[in-house]
């Protein structure tokens, strides 16, 4: 038998606990890398030091990786790596919070199906990306147009969409004189629970009106909100990991030590204590979550598309360089921090603070390619909002111009060394097209911001905002990125 974390010698302890007491009341769809260092890490420790028996069913839908990582975790006993890299140390952690896995291509539909329609199923939470839940960034609501929308309305008993999935199983609890059960994204994404919601009632709206009717008095849809660096797994991160625990583990994922997880407590089915391993439940999650997209993502978002485009291959790399490091704090509590409203007592200067050493943390290799990816799903929330708060009160937004024309440069496809980039987005045909028919720079940022799902229809009729984009835009294409980002001072 070929080694794993399950039955190999290792240098950390697996887990103490009997693991037989696990029951899967919390079906996860979309067991990726954040998911695995954050949700089922603070239910592991939850595990750990209460006699809770909550556990996962996890879930993944897509074919390929997301398979192959299901099969992984299904030989490997359900148990997995996860690596804390502080500055100067690393802690390793095998993770026993999950009871099974389950995929299309090993399980069917119907498996899957079954185990969200399980009475003991108390909570479906979802990390399936901005894309994940069809929604119109325009509208807010569900995008009938979508393809696995369609796909879903027209096979409803056999659905390809996360969405689909919840409705088809709450329809099936309906049936069976079930109660429903909770819906908790814990997707980065602005009011999470609010956008999970319209995508399912407009789903099944759409499908059957009394099923929608039933859902929404049957079902709760929490926000909450999300905190922790976690880069893409890489071949070079695994190969460190397993050189330190002893055993080759290709679920295992590396993070940051810090971790935060804010949730509004509105769950019908009962709910784990997170709040005993370090989670916060809260009547509002709206305040925190804003603090975090705007200046942890934000930032996150500016450092990315300047700090691609300079040559940074990481965030760390990128803060390097002081001009950068001084950009993201100004942007953080001279443009971000002035539009939120916190409670009485938050420290925003400190959050700024621990931010920057969060960003600047060596060990962690978090590639600025990947958070770039689906800038078009993440702008308005992250820039463009804070952005039409300032144009209202006529504020300074230098830097998030800045971080805006970045975004616009950097979608061009090609960095300043003439090098195609791999762009990863949902609109990238699109951009592409942009640039093919509109060769003058004005033009092109005139094309870009007339995409609606982006900026709506009030940002590009604002002469000020269009105007400061395309100057930052032709600095950037005169200058160069580095260049630019010194010339905010």
């Amino acid at each position: 038998m070929e080694q794993n974390v399950a039955n190999a010698t290792l240098s950390v302890a697996r887990p103490q606990w009997d693991r037989n007491r696990l029951e899967a009341r919390i079906v996860h769809l979309g067991c990726g890398a954040f998911h695995r260092a954050h949700q089922a890490l603070y239910t592991h420790h939850l595990l750990e030091t209460t006699d809770s028996d909550w556990g996962y069913c996890e879930v993944n839908l897509m074919p390929g990786n997301d398979a192959r990582l299901i099969q992984a975790l299904k030989d490997q006993n359900m148990l997995y790596t996860v690596a804390e890299r502080g500055a100067g140390s690393t802690e390793l952690k095998v993770i026993g919070s999950m009871k099974e896995a389950l995929h299309p291509e090993f399980d069917g539909c119907d498996g899957i199906l079954n185990a969200m329609a399980r009475p003991e199923t108390a909570i479906v939470s979802l990390t399936v990306t901005e894309k994940g839940y069809c929604i119109d960034a325009a509208s807010g609501k569900l995008d009938l147009n979508n393809s696995m929308v369609q796909h879903d309305l027209a096979n409803p008993h056999q659905p390809k969409s996360a969405i689909g999935y919840i409705i088809e199983a709450l329809a099936i609890r309906r049936e069976h004189g079930l109660n429903g059960f909770t819906v908790m994204s814990c997707d980065n994404l602005r009011e999470n629970g609010h956008a999970a919601r319209a995508a399912v009632l407009g789903l099944a709206e759409a499908r059957c009106p009394a099923l929608a009717a039933w859902i929404a008095e049957q079902v709760t849809f929490p926000c909450t909100m999300v905190d922790r660096i976690v880069p893409a797994a890489t071949d070079e991160a695994l190969q460190q990991i397993a050189d330190q625990l002893g055993v080759y583990d290709p679920c295992a994922i590396a993070c940051e030590p810090f971790r935060q997880w804010v949730i509004e407590d509105n769950f019908v089915n009962g709910r784990p204590d997170w709040d005993r391993v370090g989670a916060q439940f809260v009547a509002d999650v709206v305040p925190f979550e804003m603090m975090k997209l705007r200046m942890l993502n934000g930032s996150h978002s500016f450092l990315a598309y300047l700090g691609y485009l300079a040559g940074y291959e990481t965030i760390a790399d990128t803060m390097t360089n002081p001009a950068y490091r001084n950009a993201a704090r100004a942007l953080m509590l001279n443009e971000q921090a002035p539009t939120l409203s916190m409670p009485e007592g938050t420290d925003l200067v400190g959050y700024a603070d621990l931010l920057i050493d969060r960003f600047t943390n060596p060990s962690l290799r978090h590639r600025t390619w990947q958070i770039a990816m689906d800038g078009s799903q993440k702008l308005p929330q992250r820039m463009l909002d804070p952005v039409r708060i300032h144009l209202k009160n006529g504020d300074d937004f230098r830097h998030l111009t800045l971080g805006v024309a970045g975004w616009m440069r950097y979608v061009s496809g090609v960095d300043e060394q003439g090098n195609a980039i791999d762009i990863q987005d949902p609109l990238a045909a699109r951009y592409q097209e942009i640039h093919r028919q509109h060769q003058a720079p004005e033009a092109r940022v005139r094309a870009l911001l007339d995409i609606d799902a982006i900026f709506g229809q009030d940002l590009p009729g604002n002469a000020q905002f269009v105007s400061a984009v395309t100057a930052a835009y032709l600095a950037l294409l005169s200058n160069g990125a580095r260049a630019t980002v010194e010339a905010l001072g």
